[in-house]
């Protein structure tokens, strides 16, 4: 298609009122000295000198060259370039080369990455980051001797929570004990009171008194925890000769159960079953009972129990979120106490789930055997639970808001409230759900 403007007024067109004008290129007087081989108007060329080479000798031309004609001189300044090319190229590979290996790409070493998406996966088990966490948390841990008044003497460990003199231990440490001498770490010996001892779990709070200068170990969160993160044991293995030996590994497992000796002074051969605990292959032995299990922060997020006999590198600590209410509890002044709703109940998974024919695949499911096998009520009268309406075969499904679930058992998602307490539970019942209010009792010491 042509244009319709006139042809006067197409770009670069001849009129004769307007006529075209088009500059010729500039010479690059330098460049034009250097394929010459001379210099423009007498100047030198401005050519730099390379620092890696002498500066090229120029090109001796044939007698019969004409200056300007393609030839030896042309061909000159394309080898200096082709020469400088290479040379650039062997300097950019040289630099990647050394970016690469200074971030560790090569010879198997990887930099941590910068701004990557995605979980940030911390490597902990740098010697320092032990040596920090084990220097904060040693000067609260104590060496714990109950002696029963017939010649027996336990050697345990202790948590000093708060500087006021409260110590953190296991119940079966102190149970029974007529004295108790508290081994501080600088040698020092102080007797030591049985403050209380808790009706659900293997804890105790021991107190001591007249000591100013005592440093208490942070008390960490144990709901967050994974496996696989750093874990630290501090305690006295063995007994009174290894006191704040600290031994290193993971976190194995989450939500264990275990069976420990309870109360036999009361009634022999008693154990206590403990729940939703911490594995780890920190090593603990006996003495250790009672001292913390450390992060990598150095702060608590557990209390060593026990440790397993027919095994090797399998340990067992009680999550420090179950311990934090009795604890608040002595620290108030109040006796240490447990929530209690009454009811017996075993825990669904999906197997059982499937076995039983339930509806659903988690919760708290209100029942009972005896002996035989055969169902029986498992809401005990006038507990809390009756009071607020729960009836056998019910399954407790959530604790304000909270699921149970193999990591969230009902008595441990409890132990966060106090006793006197109304809290709301989801229950799911003939096919629908209900939400019931209990106000929580306190556990008697006999509960099981």
């Amino acid at each position: 298609m042509s244009d319709p403007r006139p042809q006067a007024e197409l770009p670069g067109a001849a009129s004769p009122e307007t006529q075209s004008y088009e500059p010729l290129p500039a010479q690059r007087p330098h460049w034009r000295a250097a394929i010459d081989g001379g210099s423009v108007s007498g100047a030198e060329s401005v050519t730099p000198e390379r620092w890696f080479e002498p500066p090229p000798a120029p090109p001796a031309e044939p007698p019969d060259a004409v200056p300007g004609e393609s030839g030896s001189g042309g061909r000159g300044l394309v080898a200096v370039l082709l020469i400088t090319s290479l040379i650039g190229a062997v300097l950019g590979a040289t630099g990647t080369y050394a970016a690469l290996r200074a971030s560790g790409a090569i010879d198997g070493r990887q930099a941590a990455p910068t701004g990557v998406t995605g979980q940030r996966v911390t490597v902990e088990s740098d010697s320092s980051t032990v040596i920090a966490a084990v220097g904060q948390v040693s000067p609260a841990v104590v060496q714990i001797v109950a002696n029963d008044g017939a010649g027996t003497t336990l050697v345990g460990s202790g948590i000093i929570y708060d500087v006021r003199g409260w110590i953190l231990t296991n119940k079966h440490v102190i149970v029974g004990a007529k004295t108790i001498t508290i081994r501080l770490p600088d040698d020092r010996r102080v007797a030591g009171t049985t403050y209380g001892v808790d009706t659900l779990t293997d804890l105790a709070i021991v107190k001591i008194d007249g000591v100013f200068d005592l440093v208490a170990a942070p008390m960490g969160d144990s709901s967050t925890l994974q496996v696989g993160q750093l874990a630290i044991a501090i305690g006295s293995p063995s007994g009174l000769a290894y006191p704040n030996s600290a031994s290193e590994g993971i976190i194995s497992a989450l939500g264990r159960d275990v069976t420990v000796p309870g109360d036999t002074t009361t009634t022999p051969d008693v154990t206590t079953d403990l729940h939703g605990l911490i594995q780890t292959d920190a090593a603990i032995n006996p003495g250790n009972s009672g001292g913390p299990l450390i992060d990598a922060s150095g702060r608590v997020i557990g209390i060593t129990t026990a440790s397993a006999q027919l095994a090797t590198g399998i340990g067992f600590a009680i999550p420090v979120n179950i311990a934090r209410p009795i604890m608040q509890q002595a620290l108030a002044g109040e006796k240490l106490a447990r929530p209690f709703i009454g009811v017996s109940y075993v825990l669904v998974d999906r197997g059982l789930a499937a076995d039983m024919s339930l509806p659903v695949n988690s919760g708290a499911w209100v029942h009972k055997e005896d002996s035989s096998g055969n169902s029986i009520e498992a809401v005990d009268p006038g507990s809390p639970g009756e009071k607020a309406g729960i009836k056998t075969g019910d399954i407790i499904t959530s604790v304000e808001g909270q699921t149970i679930d193999a990591f969230h058992r009902l008595e441990d998602v409890l132990v966060q409230y106090a006793p006197g307490r109304t809290i709301s539970l989801q229950v799911y019942r003939g096919g629908g759900t209900v939400t019931l209010q209990v106000t929580l009792g306190t556990r008697p010491d006999t509960a099981s």
